[in-house]
C-alpha cells in the first residue's frame, strides 16, 4: 500500500513516498526536501509540495489511484478535523491555511493532518518502541517538550487538538522558562531548559572565580547548548553532570503526573533522551519511584524512541496510515 507523507517544519519541508506492507511494516521509498526559508509562505510552499508529489509519482511510475492516503505532520496549533493550520510559531504567515482541502481537491485521495507530536506518537506506536501497546505516551524532549497520547488504542488529541501540551505544566514556582512559564515541565526538561540550567550554574562558578568546561566566560553564556553540556557531562564534568541530574529529577516528577493520571503501559521519550538517557536515568527513576503510585508505576515502561532520526519521515506517513 502506497502512502504520501508531508513533513512541514520551520527549517525544512519534505515530501515522502512510503510503502505499508501487509505485515504492518513501513519503509520510505522516496523523498524530496525543500528549505522552508526558500519558500516561506504557504502560497509558495504548498504548490512546491504538490509539484514534489507529482515528481515522485512520475519517477516511480505510480498513478495517483495507487496512493491510498496522504498524511501531513505540522507544528501546531492546528485543527485536525477541519484540516487547517492555525499560525504555528515556527511558520510565520501560515495563518488559517486549509491544507487538507488543498491536497485533497487536487489529488482526490484521503488526506489527514496532525500536529508533529501526535504524528510522532503514531509513528512510535505503530512502528517503533510503543508497538503492541494500547496506552502510550510519546514525549518530544527536544528544543521544547510536547506529548502525543495514545489512549485505549487510539490517538487522543482532545476537544480542539490541544491535548498533550504537558510542557506547560508548572513543576516549581520558579525555575528555567519554557512554554512562557517559569518552572514549567518544558523549562526543566528540554534542550532550551538544559541550556538555561547550565548557564545559571556557570554564572555561580564565574562569580566564585572558578572555571567551567562548557563555557569560557560571561561573553559565551548565551551560546551554551544542551549538546555542549551533554558532551561535558559525558567527559565527567561535575557541573554538567549536576545539570543533567536536575533535569532527570524533574523529568521524573513530570512523568509521575502522567503515570498517575493516565496509567500508560509505556512512555516513549525522543531526541535528548535517546542520546543522553545514561545521564538522566538514575535521577529520573529515583524521583519517579518516590512520586508516582506503585501500581501505576509497576506497569509502565520508560523507553527511548526507536525511530530516532527517521521519526520525522515516518511520522507523516503514520498519519496517512492512521487515516485509513
Amino acid at each position: 500500500m502506497n502512502l504520501i507523507g508531508l513533513d512541514i517544519g520551520g527549517t525544512k519541508c519534505a515530501v515522502l513516498l512510503g510503502e505499508l506492507s501487509n505485515g504492518g511494516d513501513i519503509r520510505v521509498l522516496d523523498k524530496i526536501v525543500y528549505q522552508t526559508s526558500e519558500y516561506p509562505s504557504p502560497d509558495m510552499m504548498l504548490p512546491k509540495l504538490k509539484a514534489g508529489i507529482d515528481e515522485i509519482l512520475k519517477r516511480r511510475q505510480l498513478p495517483v489511484k495507487n496512493i491510498a492516503s496522504i498524511g501531513i505532520s505540522c507544528g501546531g496549533p492546528l485543527d485536525s478535523k477541519k484540516g487547517v493550520v492555525m499560525s504555528p510559531p515556527n511558520l510565520p504567515g501560515w495563518d488559517d491555511v486549509h491544507i487538507v482541502s488543498f491536497f485533497g481537491n487536487h489529488f482526490g485521495v484521503p488526506v489527514a493532518i496532525q500536529n508533529d507530536a501526535n504524528a510522532c506518537a503514531l509513528a512510535e506506536w505503530k512502528f517503533g518502541a510503543g508497538r503492541g501497546t494500547q496506552n502510550m505516551i510519546f514525549l518530544t524532549f527536544g528544543t521544547g517538550l510536547g506529548a502525543g497520547l495514545i489512549l485505549n488504542g487510539k490517538l487522543y488529541s482532545g476537544t480542539n487538538d490541544n491535548a498533550g501540551e504537558v510542557g506547560h505544566i508548572r513543576l516549581e514556582s520558579f525555575g528555567p522558562v519554557g512554554y512562557g512559564k517559569s518552572g514549567s515541565f518544558e523549562g526543566f526538561c528540554s534542550g532550551g531548559g538544559i541550556a538555561q540550567l547550565a548557564r545559571l550554574k556557570a554564572i555561580e562558578r564565574f562569580q566564585m572565580g572558578e572555571k567551567v568546561s562548557y563555557c569560557k566566560g560571561f561573553d559565551e553564556l548565551m551560546s551554551v547548548t544542551a549538546q555542549d553540556v551533554a558532551s561535558a557531562a559525558n567527559n565527567g564534568d561535575p557541573i554538567a553532570l549536576g545539570v543533567f541530574e536536575t533535569c532527570g529529577s524533574y523529568m521524573g516528577k513530570g512523568l509521575s503526573i502522567l503515570v498517575d493520571v493516565l496509567n500508560p503501559e509505556c512512555i516513549v521519550i525522543g531526541s535528548i533522551y535517546v542520546r543522553s538517557s545514561n545521564l538522566l536515568i538514575a535521577s529520573l527513576e529515583k524521583t519517579l519511584h518516590f512520586e508516582s503510585l506503585p501500581l501505576a508505576r509497576k506497569v509502565c515502561r520508560i523507553v527511548p524512541a526507536e525511530l530516532d532520526e527517521q521519526i520525522g519521515d515516518i511520522a507523516s506517513l503514520s498519519v496517512a496510515a492512521d487515516n485509513l
